[in-house]
């Protein structure tokens, strides 16, 4: 069993990503789909083998673009998701997750937290971390090819 959290759009709005940090240590994966990819430096500091970074369309230092990751069983792909046009449908990154080999993708960028399953594929968007209402991030577990997500409101 692996358990993933998973964050997106801190915006340089620290305090959510405070008040989960005690999380990380106790969790398998970190994933930061972007916008915001440098508010995770200390995180990524303290914990290098289990933090993912993407870089978002308001990022210019640094991290992925996309990458798919491997947890148990699921290959999961995972990108902010402004390049897939999620702000009008989830079909090209639903694609895009299919052409790659994924039963699953993560995405940011509306700010808005969603799971629904698009042409055969979990679509998880775990909200926007830095909001200043509704803040809320994903928490994921992943036990052989079984892949269950929760939004969490923080």
């Amino acid at each position: 069993m692996k358990t993933i959290i998973v964050l997106s759009d801190s915006h340089g709005r620290r305090s959510g990503l405070e008040k989960i940090a005690p999380l990380f240590a106790e969790n398998d994966l970190i994933i930061h789909l972007g916008d915001g990819s440098g508010d995770m430096r200390d995180t990524i500091r303290q914990y290098p083998d289990k933090t993912y970074v993407f870089r978002g369309n308001n990022d210019f230092s640094f991290g992925l673009d996309e990458y798919v990751v491997q947890a148990e069983g699921i290959s999961v792909f995972c990108c902010h998701g402004h390049r897939y046009g999620v702000k009008k449908g989830l079909g090209t990154l639903a694609r895009r997750a299919k052409e790659l080999g994924c039963e699953a993708a993560f995405y940011g960028h509306t700010h808005v937290a969603a799971i629904e399953s698009v042409e055969g594929v979990l679509c998880i968007n775990p909200g926007a971390i830095g909001t200043y209402t509704n803040a809320s991030y994903g928490y994921v577990v992943v036990h052989g090819n079984k892949i269950t997500p929760v939004i969490v409101n923080i």
